[in-house]
């Protein structure tokens, strides 16, 4: 059983240390979060829902260390630390991942099949079952499968979690898909409806044709393409007008050309007509200022829509639309009897060849008649490109007509920066990412998407009789009834076997978006539907941790959200984590295939040494993967373990006893700046800083003081010498476990549970002020000239190859006369320590401090 007071081991060890100590904080309530009379008294830290999609890896375990070393901090300062943990659970990852590891896919057209069990894990499979084609299921037994294997990845979620010492109140979790955060995400969105922020829309939208959904502008990343440019030929009269192009299969859906208006070449032809090659189609030429004269031809096709510059154009100058790509990625089918085409019969003919085909296919039939009609000048031309990808898709994005869900953004920009300004940034330079992706938006935040397991948009459609949705009066639920599903539960006025049939309804087919949900962790986690105590204690939070790489995302929508919803900013400071990079400094991802995963990094190690290694990647600054570091911290836990067994086998100073003798005092006030240094850090949020003051103070402890004063620590010189060792060893061991607790907390616990009835991480966090009353009338830099003069006297043995113990027949020191009075005044610790018989002092002007050894 984990009790405090217990004898001091024989031989100190971290092993085991993991499953002692985190049971004992479980059993014993430790972190659970007691609520204050004020909220002044509180730290709230909207803790990152990590997405349950697998397993977690080392950066994972970066980036929560640094949040939990913070809360440790805070709650040793005296804060009632609110902590609770998330799991971000809906989405395309746990679609995803329910998809690969059962062997299934989503077929929403399909019955919900009550009798219906869990495929046997791809993993467990054998023989031929391990390759059998998925198993197409409804879209209720898709969700219920993913229930079910997040919940189980959330109970090895935590159990890691645990094992790392993250301190969160285990009692306060919260999800992203649950019955409240149904409530809570359908609630807000509501209310934004209501108040007309959030809308519905057709318009052009970026599609991942993999995944088959809409996807918002902060969800995209650009990526290399190899392509070509092709020079292809409109016609004017009998005069050739050259366009280059990457997308040939797009000539279907030309519906202008476009040059600057200041361009020469091409103003005559502007407000006339040239004919499509292939297909004969009369566009007109129009001018505007974002074409680029000095791209390709200086004149380009705009296309319903290749990309947002065309959807800009459309837009602008009010052109026709010719949707040509599908949904699914593929040349939907054209109607060319109703365009100005002189051989529709042709055109079609052509045109139906590439109907149904994916776009690469749908290019390589056009290039080669275009090649065959001469339409095609010259061979193309190979080129690199940026193409927009899904950041979780691996084919380049489409831009299509969709219907979907908006929230408004892009006209509270102002109020949006200004949010950013109340927001205290760390590292500060981070700012400046959320301000240029405020400032750059041109489209409101889309939200909706057309997949399976997320929050389901709370409302419906009443349909006509001729079973046409009027999506311009949707059917909205009240309140009190959510959270509802669509999908199976009916409007008021309305019965189930009304559903889908003329003069019924239907129910909103998309859901939210993840980050629609996780942009309202705030409201999840402080209860702001279910509990208004709590939420008026912890709300706005102190602290947003999260990575750099998602400010556009979710720092962005959290900031969002709380303005529309509660007219505040949601947190006062925001502390940004960088990335892990692989040996060959790339990011560390699952998509990437370069990820390590923590188990066995904390049984080899141990958790106090990987969360060592975290601790040391300073804020917001991508960190180099390196078990190096973790043998470091390994060897620095153990040598707390050693050090506290070695300081609390002397025998105890007397009640009351203190420092007296000049080195004492030196040294504490060293542990006095040590301590301003490490408490400034953290309150910056700067553990890295903190982690490596703290440190150097602990190994000139060990490495210097203990040496210099264990002589005069066994009773050999005066009592009042003896004592006054004993207390400094004692006060500093003290200062030194409680600082290294938030890094170190298995360790600090263990070695402070010898001597103390009650847990290192409930006690108060060391100041400096009684320690340097203590002091007083003491520079540090006495301590500094008596370590440098016992490091010489040592290094001259070893270069002798004698003895540590070997005696110094004489050793003169040589230093400026100031800092000969430092060390006149532990010239007795010194002796004790290098074994000197003789002690001399030599006078020098300016220079380094330096002693002469005679070992003879």
């Amino acid at each position: 059983m984990t009790r405090y007071g217990s004898p001091l081991p024989d031989k100190p060890s971290l092993d085991g240390l993991e499953s002692k100590w985190s049971s004992f904080w479980g059993e014993a309530d430790v972190y659970r979060f007691a609520r204050p009379g004020s909220r002044d008294a509180v730290f709230s830290i909207d803790t990152p829902p990590p997405t349950v999609s697998g397993s977690l890896h080392v950066g994972h375990v970066f980036s929560y260390t640094h949040t939990d070393i913070v809360a440790r901090f805070q709650r040793m300062r005296g804060k009632h630390v609110f902590y609770p943990m998330g799991w971000d659970d809906n989405g395309l990852p746990t679609e995803r991942r329910v998809q690969n590891y059962y062997g299934v896919r989503c077929d929403p057209s399909l019955p919900y099949d009550p009798e219906f069990t869990a495929p046997t894990p791809i993993a467990e499979r054998t023989g031929k079952d391990k390759k059998a084609p998925a198993v197409s299921i409804s879209r209720q037994n898709f969700v219920e499968l993913c229930e079910k294997l997040t919940a189980e990845d959330e109970l090895v979620f935590e159990e890691l979690w645990r094992k790392l010492g993250l301190s969160v109140d285990w009692s306060m979790q919260y999800t992203t898909i649950g019955k409240e955060a149904q409530r809570v995400a359908q609630t807000s969105f509501l209310r934004l409806v209501q108040r007309g922020e959030a809308y519905q829309s057709e318009a052009p939208t970026m599609w991942d044709v993999s995944f088959r959904t809409a996807v918002a502008n902060a969800e995209v990343v650009e990526k290399d393409v190899s392509g070509a440019y092709h020079r292809v030929a409109f016609k004017h009269g009998t005069e050739d007008v050259h366009i280059e192009t990457t997308r040939p299969e797009l000539l279907p859906a030309c519906v202008a050309l476009v040059a600057h208006p200041d361009d020469e070449r091409y103003r005559s032809l502007v407000g006339q007509e040239v004919t499509s090659p292939l297909f004969g189609v009369r566009v007109p030429v129009v001018a505007h200022h974002a074409a680029d004269p000095e791209k390709g031809s200086g004149i380009a096709m705009i296309c319903t829509f290749g990309d947002a510059t065309d959807v800009m154009w459309w837009r602008e100058l009010k052109l026709p639309t010719r949707t040509v790509i599908g949904r699914d990625g593929r040349l939907l089918p054209l109607d060319f009897s109703e365009l100005p085409t002189a051989d529709a019969a042709g055109a079609q003919d052509l045109y139906d060849r590439i109907v149904g085909k994916t776009v690469h296919t749908a290019r390589e039939i056009l290039v080669e008649e275009l090649r065959g009609t001469g339409g095609l000048v010259g061979n193309p031309r190979p080129t690199t490109r940026a193409v927009k990808f899904f950041e979780k898709g691996d084919k380049p994005l489409e831009v299509v007509s969709s219907r979907q869900w908006f929230i408004k953004t892009v006209q509270h920009r102002e109020q949006l920066l200004a949010n950013g300004a109340e927001i205290v940034w760390h590292p500060a330079h981070m700012q400046s990412r959320y301000n240029d992706w405020v400032q750059g938006l041109n489209i409101d935040w889309l939200i909706s998407r057309q997949r399976f397991f997320g929050v389901p948009f709370p409302l419906w459609y009443a349909l006509d009789e001729a079973g046409q949705p009027d999506y311009r009066a949707p059917i909205l639920p009240d309140e009190s009834v959510l959270p509802i599903d669509p999908s199976s539960d009916c409007p008021p006025g309305f019965t189930e076997d009304q559903r889908d049939k003329p003069n019924g309804f239907m129910g909103e087919p998309d859901v939210m978006d993840t980050w629609a949900t996780s942009s309202l962790s705030p409201q999840l986690a402080s209860g702001w539907l279910s509990d208004p105590e709590l939420y008026s204690q912890v709300y706005p939070m102190d602290l947003r941790p999260q990575g750099h790489d998602i400010i556009r995302t979710w720092l962005f929508t959290t900031v969002v959200r709380s303005q529309l919803e509660a007219n505040t900013t949601p947190w006062k400071h925001a502390a940004l984590s960088g990335w892990i990079l692989d040996p060959d400094r790339k990011k560390m991802s699952k998509s990437q295939g370069n990820v390590v995963t923590p188990g066995h990094l904390l049984d080899e190690y141990g958790a106090d040494a990987v969360r060592y290694w975290a601790a040391s990647g300073r804020p917001g600054t991508d960190t180099a993967f390196d078990p190096q570091q973790m043998k470091i911290g390994r060897r620095l836990a153990m040598k707390l373990l050693n050090a506290s067994k070695f300081v609390l086998s002397l025998p105890a100073p007397s009640a009351g006893a203190k420092a007296t003798e000049p080195l004492d005092k030196a040294l504490l006030a060293k542990l006095a700046a040590t301590t301003e240094d490490a408490t400034k850090a953290l309150e910056g949020f700067d553990y890295t800083t903190a982690l490596d003051a703290i440190e150097r103070f602990f190994w000139f402890f060990c490495d210097y003081y203990v040496e210099l004063v264990k002589e005069r620590s066994y009773g050999k010189g005066s009592e009042e010498g003896a004592e006054s060792a004993r207390a400094t060893l004692r006060r500093a061991l003290d200062i030194v476990t409680r600082m290294f607790a938030p890094v170190l907390p298995y360790t600090a616990e263990e070695t402070w549970s010898w001597t103390h009835e009650s847990t290192v991480h409930l006690t108060s966090w060391p100041t400096s002020a009684d320690l340097w009353e203590t002091a007083s009338g003491t520079r540090p830099e006495l301590a500094e000239a008596a370590a440098s003069a016992i490091a010489i006297i040592r290094r001259a043995k070893s270069t002798a190859k004698v003895s540590m113990r070997a005696e110094v027949a004489r050793a003169v020191v040589k230093a400026p006369a100031a800092v000969l009075d430092d060390v006149r005044l532990v010239a007795a610790d010194i002796q004790a320590a290098g074994v000197v018989s003789e002690l001399a002092f030599q006078n020098t002007e300016g220079g380094e401090l330096t002693v002469e050894v005679d070992l003879a």
